[in-house]
């Protein structure tokens, strides 16, 4: 699909305040990466407020300040977005989440569109209790061919896989009237030309150093993985021989202050004499340090939450091996003897007891409860951190491949590029665009239907208006109807001024209408019905009751 502009939409910022989550680096650094690469000739944003385009404003001002100079970056309210696709042929929209709007995107985009572009979102995290109804709502008759949700993980894909299976089971819907999108694999990345492995500084094992374990990420029991098998392990090795002050275990990432989980974790780790350091919410610059000071990564995940992992190709980018457990995407990541090591885990095949309680718990206590019964084999990780605290030469030659491995899979340019990919690839699907057209989402309200008897009448083709008194002051400039805020890009005050012109005399509304959309072409029936009823309501337009 060509034309003479290539424009990319979304309905989202892809950028966040607050505190650094897996989710929010993997968002803000795939626009940075698609911005830099450059592959549009215009990227429009509909946000939901000004806070957020501000925001977003200044946070460009700073990564591409030259698209915005040059008006290549348009940010507009996300009110604007019916008239916006209906005259602007989009190659496609994304967006930074599949689990906000994605159907309902795709549903205006039958509506408006005169050419079905593609609609794709991401997945993240997929452990919350209430993404049952958020998969729902992709289950839709409006589904097309150029639809697709895109998974971070093969792992991740199945779980995708495993909802659409599960909700058509339990609402028993029949996958022909009630499609998925279609699904698609493509990975997290990273900015491997700035995370680069730094200058070998110290001596290793075999020198009497001491070998450096890194573990970052969020530091919690209920989100992401336990550490205490990773400790036990450690004492394990210990008990087996290995010299305590040749291990230094340095924790880093994100924690609340007031979470008493530090200092039970502290405690737990003098008592098994591990020597550990912990640096809490590290800047960039501090994280770059930490890495390159670093001999070996290590990331136990056993919380569904986790989805790709995308600490360990920031550890491969700064050519660090890593251990890490068999766990969701990290087998996507890690090649099991090469760029690592990966210890097998163990979980349920059934967890009734979560599935009923989760619904009516925090996410917190319910993470914990299924995290607590999948097992990291400690007798394996414990092989596994031995290995490669005791060969410096096999640190080596895991970093060496791991780095190779993520400039090849995992460096964003590529990773955009594969996105590019899949639009082109998505165009190229044929889709019977008409039938499409006016098949409503079963989750967005009809609110006339639902909501309509609360009026005394509703306003039909055979009611009889007229110009009313403030219609005509407002004709002739004399008076001036109040537009509230954001309803400048439904109402416009000089077609409204064409309805009194019509409607000088008294007129049924089904004629009025129709020769309103004559005077006005761009009108559609929607809009046109919507000035009438705003006029009737600002006395620019009155019942006539003779």
């Amino acid at each position: 699909m060509s034309h003479s502009k290539r424009i990319w939409g979304t309905l989202d910022p892809f950028f966040e305040p607050g505190p650094v989550l897996g989710r929010k680096v993997a968002n803000v650094k795939f626009l940075g990466a698609l911005l830099k690469l450059d592959l549009f000739d215009e990227y429009h944003f509909f946000l939901a407020d000004r806070r957020q385009g501000n925001a977003l404003r200044e946070h460009l001002q700073k990564v591409v300040p030259e698209l915005l100079e040059d008006g290549r970056i348009a940010l507009f309210d996300r009110r604007e977005l019916p008239g916006c696709i209906a005259r602007t042929p989009y190659h496609c929209f994304h967006l930074s989440d599949c689990i906000t709007s994605q159907p309902h995107m795709a549903r205006m985009r039958n509506k408006y569109s005169r050419a079905f572009f593609p609609v794709t979102g991401t997945i993240h995290s997929l452990s919350y209790a209430d993404f049952g109804g958020a998969f729902l709502r992709h289950l839709w008759p409006g589904n097309t061919a150029r639809d697709a949700i895109v998974c971070s993980s093969r792992p991740g894909q199945v779980a995708v896989e495993n909802f659409f299976e599960w909700l058509r089971e339990s609402y028993s819907l029949d996958v022909s009237h009630f499609p998925a999108p279609g699904l698609a694999h493509i990975p997290l990345g990273v900015e491997s030309d700035v995370l680069t492995p730094g200058e070998p500084s110290k001596e290793h094992a075999e020198d009497g150093g001491t070998i450096r374990l890194l573990v970052f990420g969020r530091i919690s029991h209920h989100s992401k993985m336990d550490l205490l098998p990773l400790v036990r392990a450690l004492h394990r090795l210990f008990a087996n021989g290995l010299d305590p002050a040749s291990v230094e275990l340095v924790l880093a990432g994100w924690a609340a202050d007031e979470d008493d989980f530090i200092p039970t974790l502290k405690d737990y780790v003098a008592n098994a004499g591990v020597c550990m350091s912990l640096r809490l919410r590290p800047t960039e610059a501090e994280k770059v340090e930490l890495f390159r000071s670093a001999d070996i990564f290590v990331s136990v995940a056993d919380n569904p939450q986790e989805t790709f992992g995308i600490t360990l190709v920031e550890a491969g980018a700064f050519g660090l091996p890593v251990v890490a457990s068999d766990y969701d995407g990290y087998r996507d990541i890690i090649i099991d003897g090469e760029t690592g090591l990966l210890v097998e885990t163990i979980g349920p095949d059934a967890t009734p007891d979560v599935d009923v309680l989760a619904p009516v718990t925090f996410d917190n206590q319910y993470h914990l409860l299924l995290a607590q019964r999948t097992v990291v084999e400690i007798p394996a990780l414990a092989h596994a951190l031995r290995m490669l605290i005791e060969s410096a030469s096999l640190r080596r030659s895991m970093g060496d491949a791991a780095r190779q491995r993520i400039e090849k899979h995992f460096s964003w340019p590529v990773v955009v590029r594969q996105y590019a990919a899949l639009w082109e690839e998505l165009w190229k699907r044929p889709v019977e665009e008409e039938p499409f057209r006016d098949i409503p989402h079963p989750q967005a309200l009809p609110y006339g239907r639902i909501f309509g008897h609360y009026t005394s009448r509703s306003l039909s083709p055979d009611m009889v208006v007229r110009a009313g008194r403030t219609g005509e002051a407002f004709y002739r400039g004399k008076d001036f109807p109040t537009l509230y805020s954001g309803m400048s890009m439904i109402i416009d005050p000089e077609l409204t001024k064409k309805l009194v012109f019509l409607a000088r005399k008294p007129v049924d509304t089904g004629s009025l209408i129709r020769k309103f959309m004559e005077v006005e072409p761009t009108l559609d029936k929607n809009s046109a019905h919507y000035h009438v009823l705003w006029s009737l309501k600002h006395d620019i337009l009155e019942r006539d009751r003779d």
